[in-house]
């Protein structure tokens, strides 16, 4: 019998700027060695963990629930507002008090609290949280000075094999350290967040970990824990980290002032090519990612791309997925050039495409349905350019379901996030006020289009 598998934050146990110089590099790690002697295999990790762990921290937070009866004279005398606690772990990366960690550690919290290895504690506050990476930077909010930190190591130079160290508060049993290989580099098949390129390590990994240090034989920080695969929800042998290049990128908005990471827009719509696609496409293997749509002005259309191109690389990178081309242009950086490699009719091409942050338009715009309609209750956003590409659909097609209630109307009619609603009684929808308007004008009833992870749908409600 299959037994079921799933993914688990290695997070948070719950109960739930000023402008500054970038974080620059650590320098790369000394030659690697196989041991050569058993006095070599029995050589102490202390050194590392000696200078590594004073800068590894404890995290709470505290995020008060509201009370959803508050407003109901019956239901209200029987619930309250409450408070849920959450435990994690994080990274000081400058000795004024700059901390790293996931979201999901801190998401929604009403207080935060930092405590030190040597047992100091201070506030800190939320200087940028970004959920699509699943990354947050703290700052303490009163000054700090000297405190220990970790630098950052190219994630790039990891190699499957590398003995790496996770340092983290496990179940809030205290400061815990194990040790592991890289096990691989660049999954990006764990659904943990949208920039899904990730370090496997064996090195035990448990609730509480999120947000704590993933470090090299130097004793630099390579990764940030934010993931389990388990059946049970412990440790099994396979975690992954977030590289350390995602996390300085994330650091360095935070610390030039952005309340939002700008992203790279490439501009295409791609799929993995199998084996099947590169024999149709004439390519010796499967590799690289098929150009399905090109989107007119887009970075990706002005170096000259055309559907059926195989992107194969970027700079010195292999691509073979759509995730590895999110992550290497989030990296490169909004406003830098690179280097695209692709195959076009069989002939090895490369192209110059300039990175710049996508379009601002309907797409910063959300809203909660209301009114007594189908979709009464739901989340909804225009979609973005970027957005549009991953979720395989046209710029303004459409509006995006972000949040919606198991319990609502709409969720029993078969709506769910992630559904994107083209069109209600025929009349396109580009945005949520259009939404709210061609919902709202109906008479008689609803004929509401979407397309969903699941296919196209069209449902007919009276």
């Amino acid at each position: 019998m299959i037994r079921s598998k799933a993914i688990f934050l290695a997070a948070a146990m719950a109960g739930f700027v000023s402008a500054a110089a970038p974080i620059a590099l650590a320098q790369p790690q000394v030659q690697r060695a196989v041991p050569s002697s058993v006095g070599q295999m029995q050589l102490s990790f202390a050194d590392v963990v000696r200078k590594s762990s004073p800068a590894v921290v404890n995290i709470y937070s505290k995020r008060t629930v509201r009370n959803p009866y508050a407003n109901d004279p019956f239901w209200g005398r029987f619930f309250r507002d409450r408070v849920q606690s959450s435990l994690g772990s994080g990274v000081i990366v400058r000795a004024d008090g700059v901390i790293v960690t996931n979201n999901h550690v801190v998401a929604g919290a009403d207080e935060i609290t930092v405590v030190l290895a040597d047992r100091r504690e201070f506030e800190a506050r939320v200087l940028l949280a970004d959920e699509r990476t699943d990354l947050a930077v703290l700052r303490a909010k009163t000054p700090m000075k000297g405190l220990p930190t970790l630098a950052f190591h190219d994630s790039d130079d990891a190699e499957v094999g590398d003995i790496v160290l996770a340092i983290g508060n496990p179940f809030g049993v205290g400061q815990t350290v194990t040790s592991g290989i890289v096990s691989a580099l660049a999954r990006t098949q764990v659904g943990v967040s949208d920039y899904q390129f990730f370090i496997q390590t064996d090195a035990a990994i448990n609730p509480g970990n999120s947000g704590g240090a993933l470090v090299t034989m130097k004793g630099d920080l390579i990764g940030i824990n934010t993931a389990i695969f388990s059946r049970s929800g412990g440790s099994i042998g396979i975690g992954f980290a977030i590289p350390a290049n995602m996390v300085r990128t994330v650091v360095n908005s935070a610390l030039g002032g952005a309340k939002e990471v700008a992203r790279p827009w490439v501009g295409v719509t791609t799929q993995v090519v199998d084996a099947s696609l590169a024999q149709s496409l004439g390519l010796d293997r499967p590799k690289g990612i098929l150009v399905t749509r090109v989107q007119p002005g887009s970075p990706a259309a002005l170096a000259g791309l055309t559907p059926r191109d195989v992107i194969t690389g970027i700079d010195d990178f292999d691509i073979n997925d759509e995730q590895a081309l999110k992550f290497r242009v989030a990296t490169k950086g909004v406003g830098n050039t690179a280097t695209l490699t692709y195959v076009r009719n069989g002939q090895v091409r490369t192209a110059a495409i300039r990175l710049v942050a996508e379009p601002a338009g309907a797409a910063g715009v959300t809203a909660e349905i209301t009114g007594r309609n189908p979709l009464q209750g739901a989340q909804v956003s225009g979609i973005s350019p970027s957005m549009a590409d991953e979720l395989g659909v046209e710029p303004g097609s459409g509006v995006l379901i972000t949040e919606l209630s198991r319990q609502s109307i709409a969720a029993q009619y078969g709506f769910a996030p992630g559904d994107v609603i083209t069109t209600v009684n025929g009349r396109r929808v580009t945005s949520p006020a259009a939404l709210q308007a061609a919902l709202g004008s109906a008479r008689g009833g609803w004929r509401i289009s979407a397309v969903g992870p699941n296919g196209s749908k069209t449902l007919t409600i009276r």
